[in-house]
């Protein structure tokens, strides 16, 4: 605990020292948004939520923010930590807003921490989904599975409880159910499968 404390107060020690006149420097990019800057310390694009690595799209939102971001000098503005303990930022480079940057490839979704930029990025981001770009694309947004036909139960999370539940052809939902692999989500050949991935039947489907 005494450590987690530490932590946050050096985070927090070092934004109050910067000064948005003087950039800093990238050394390394984590995912598709979070970065490290020098003394190793890192920091999450505010309302930027990109695919975890092993997910579809996490790779390419990573390569993404590296092009536009690593060994450069950026400034960062809205600095906060997150109820994690994270700190996160609004990031430039010149005028860029890499923020908006990565919403705009496709590569990431919009969070809402309601502040004053909110609409413009969420505007960019419902742009991406509307042009079916990146984890938007068939890629990663799925409403059938090109990769293995066969394999038709739906892997899906809710996300109003984030329970983890699958549906398979005649359940009510069926039809409606996107994959969205970028979350995590997935196409199972069995219900078998479908249940040591971590999802359940939902409760409306029938007996098989």
């Amino acid at each position: 605990m005494v450590l987690v404390s530490s932590l946050i107060l050096n985070i927090y020690q070092f934004f109050q020292n910067k000064s948005l006149s003087r950039g800093t420097l990238v050394i390394g990019v984590i995912d598709g948004d979070t970065i490290v800057l020098e003394g190793k310390v890192r920091l999450r694009l505010r309302h930027v939520d990109a695919p975890e690595l092993e997910y579809c799209g996490g790779n390419q939102a990573k390569e993404t923010l590296e092009k536009l971001v690593l060994n450069k000098e950026i400034l960062f503005t809205e600095k906060l930590l997150d109820t994690q303990g994270r700190a996160m930022a609004l990031v430039y480079l010149g005028n860029k807003l890499i923020n908006k940057e990565m919403l705009k490839s496709g590569w990431a979704r919009y969070h809402s921490d309601q502040t004053s930029v909110t609409k413009e990025l969420k505007t960019t981001s419902d742009r991406a989904k509307a042009e079916k770009i990146g984890i938007f694309s068939s890629l990663c947004y799925q409403t059938e599975n090109t990769d293995n036909p066969k394999c038709v139960i739906k892997g899906n999370t809710d996300k109003n409880s984030n329970l983890r539940k699958y549906y398979f052809p005649g359940c009510p939902q069926y039809e409606f159910t996107i994959v969205e692999k970028d979350l995590g989500e997935d196409w199972f050949c069995t219900e078998k499968e479908a249940q040591a991935a971590g999802f359940s039947r939902a409760k409306n489907c029938p007996e098989r």
